[in-house]
């Protein structure tokens, strides 16, 4: 009997024989996540709980095992790809809500639990998980967590890492290991916690989180507006968050993807010289809800201005978004694959940046199509190309690289939601030092000894 055949045997014999799958159809279901590529995993494990969890990081550190922890696969960097001789651990049969006290305004739930569900089930009592990808629906918390995911609302909210009170997880070497507090406040020792979330699965497999949850606002309102230019809306963004009024979502879409919604037979009320558009949310009391919408309107109104519209009843707002909603399917028609970047600057250089990605479609005859969360300064740079071709994807790498660098130019950074994962990892040493990858990976290997969690990921190449 071979190794990997004496390894699962053993994974069986601990999870029972459906939930250690080694078919052909399972693992070719679980070899790749919302990423080009794929690698068939050894064998695909569903534990229904922490303890067997952490039966399976014991069993993969005596046999040297890889293992790549998955929520929905809904990540686009790789961070859920599987590498050669691994296992892929998905969480999808761990979706229990343990504790749940409105009172306390805290819920603690299993790392499968899906993202749209806790947000759906906490608004019974009129509550609000805020961090909402875009894969809200059906992405998992666990997910969330391993990427530090965000959305368009992290301008008023923040992140997933400023929700979390604490999780239960455990490490490369087996052990379980639990972090954070119960309450709102705590500063006993290091913050574990904060340095967990975010981490892609190299230090831990996180198995319960508790979250911190809000009031749901009572009202909320959208406004769109057009712009004769990109730097005209690049200004109105930094009016935007001058002002003492905080949006709850600040979103940009450029003139490719007005080209593209357009094209998908959306936006199709707004003037036909616009360039750029601005979708504005801002939510809270009824009372304040024209107030702010006035302050909205202020801010937004200076050269460049096309038209602005705004509303407040659902079906108006919702066709306000439309544009918006739209986008995904439309820039992913364009081309056979789409290279999507999240990087982040700050908002004031949000225009320098617009114009150097411009510079840069130019100089290496690339099409890219660009909106993101302008209130954040994070920006969705997505280069559309033909793998097919040699050519073009030399000059769409060559593309990135400047692309990087001018992002760390301007004081920005590399990625702003998305994660590192397989994908960008090559270029984490254009913005962190050695003095930080190396402190970095000595920390990686505290948690993980052998390194069987997430190889491959994160990090370049030691």
């Amino acid at each position: 009997m071979s190794e990997i055949a004496n390894t699962i045997a053993a994974l069986r014999a601990a999870l029972g024989p459906d939930r250690a799958c080694d078919d052909p159809q399972t693992r070719e279901l679980y070899a790749t996540d919302d990423t080009p590529g794929r690698c068939l995993p050894e064998v695909v494990l569903f534990p229904h709980s922490h303890s067997e969890v952490q039966a399976i990081v014991a069993l993969a550190r005596r046999h040297h095992l890889p293992l790549v922890a998955r929520g929905a696969g809904s990540g686009n960097v790789g961070g859920a790809q599987p590498v050669p001789g691994s296992a892929v651990v998905s969480f999808e049969c761990m979706q229990r809500i343990l504790d749940y006290v409105p009172a306390e305004r805290r819920i603690t739930v299993e790392a499968g639990c899906i993202t749209g569900a806790l947000q759906a089930h906490v608004e019974r009592d009129g509550l609000f998980y805020p961090p909402d990808p875009g894969s809200s629906p059906y992405c998992r918390i666990g997910g969330n967590l391993a990427m530090n995911a965000a959305g368009p609302h992290a301008v008023k909210y923040g992140v997933t890492r400023d929700y979390v009170l604490g999780l239960r997880a455990v490490t490369g070497t087996g052990e379980t290991l639990c972090t954070g507090v119960r309450t709102s406040k705590g500063v006993v020792g290091y913050d574990l916690t904060r340095l967990l979330v975010g981490s892609e699965g190299t230090l831990a497999l996180i198995t319960e989180v508790s979250l911190r949850l809000l009031p749901k606002p009572e009202g909320r309102a959208t406004l769109r507006a057009a712009f004769a230019s990109t730097a005209s809306a690049c200004a109105a963004v930094a009016r935007i968050m001058a002002q003492s009024v905080t949006p709850s979502a600040l979103e940009f879409m450029d003139a490719h993807a007005l080209a593209a919604v357009r094209g998908m037979g959306a936006a199709t009320d707004l003037p036909a010289a616009s360039q750029a558009l601005l979708l504005v949310e801002v939510d809270g009391d009824r009372a304040t809800l024209a107030r702010q919408v006035e302050a909205m309107r202020s801010a937004l109104d200076g050269p460049g201005l096309l038209q602005c519209d705004d509303a407040q009843a659902p079906d108006a707002i919702a066709r306000l978004w439309q544009a918006r909603k739209a986008l995904s399917p439309a820039t992913k028609a364009m081309a056979p694959l789409k290279i999507n970047e999240d990087v982040v600057v700050p908002v004031t250089q949000l225009a320098a940046l617009l114009e150097a990605i411009e510079a840069i479609a130019r100089k290496e005859r690339l099409q890219i199509v660009s909106f993101g969360h302008a209130g954040n300064g994070n920006l969705h740079v997505n280069f559309l190309v033909d793998p097919s071709d040699a050519g073009l994807m030399a000059r769409a790498h060559e593309g990135l690289r400047s692309l990087f660098r001018k992002v760390l130019a301007l004081g920005g950074t590399l990625s702003g939601e998305h994660g590192i994962g397989s994908v960008k990892r090559d270029f984490v040493s254009l913005e962190l030092s050695p003095e930080s990858l190396a402190l970095q990976r000595s920390i990686r290997r505290l948690f993980d000894p052998d390194g069987i969690l997430n190889p491959g990921k994160l990090f370049p190449a030691d």
